[in-house]
């Protein structure tokens, strides 16, 4: 089953057409590495708790491991292998094999009009990895897939945004809560994973 679902997502990645945006050249840019690995016979990703840190809009939210472009970065990839090596300790190279890339997802704001790309890049890992956080990371999870399929694992949260309670939707896995920028990003790889094309927002997905 795990072999059979990795292999469905390298070849539905390959004839993927993700959006770019058409605006990034002049946005802040990050990007975001989503690692899979077959681990005890089922497909897993890699996901990270961040740390709590004041003044960090994503203090202690389950996330890719991924961060803001340098201007030592050419590109994407760049950032997202940099990144990876960076918070959890795990050098991405030639034979960990890139697989394809999601599209851009548009972080919103603090500051300005145009908000951050995010571009998420797709990683197969075929060996063991240790792993050594560094401050911005609390703990380091794996995630089955299958259990993301599962839509029965599908919930809800309630966001408290400028006042207002709004409800979301989430998977709460082992205690964690996975949401938001990360859960578009997951919603698109299932997309795949399920043939359909994906949609600019999958929140209505149950």
């Amino acid at each position: 089953m795990s072999a059979s679902l990795l292999q469905i997502i390298e070849t539905r990645l390959g004839d993927h057409n993700p959006r770019r945006n058409r605006l990034r050249r002049l946005m802040k840019r990050s990007a975001v590495a989503m690692i899979l690995q077959i681990r005890d016979s089922k497909l897993h990703i890699l996901m990270i708790k961040r740390a709590e840190r004041e003044g960090d809009p994503w203090s202690g939210h389950m996330a890719f491991p991924g961060g803001r472009m340098d201007k030592s970065d050419i590109n994407g990839y760049a950032v997202a292998t940099r990144e990876t090596a960076e918070e959890v300790g795990l050098t991405l190279g030639p034979q960990d094999e890139c697989i394809g890339r999601l599209s851009d997802l548009n972080a919103k704001p603090h500051r300005g009009a145009l908000g951050m790309a995010v571009s998420p890049f797709v990683f197969r890992l075929d060996r063991e990895a240790m792993f050594t956080t560094n401050y911005e990371v609390a703990e380091v999870i794996w995630v089955p897939l299958e259990f993301l399929v599962d839509a029965d694992n599908r919930g809800e949260m309630t966001w408290t945004y400028k006042g207002a309670r709004i409800p979301v939707p989430c998977y709460r896995y082992q205690g964690r809560c996975i949401w938001g920028l990360s859960l578009m990003m997951l919603d698109e790889l299932l997309d795949l994973v399920e043939g359909r094309s994906p949609r600019r927002l999958r929140w209505r997905r149950r």
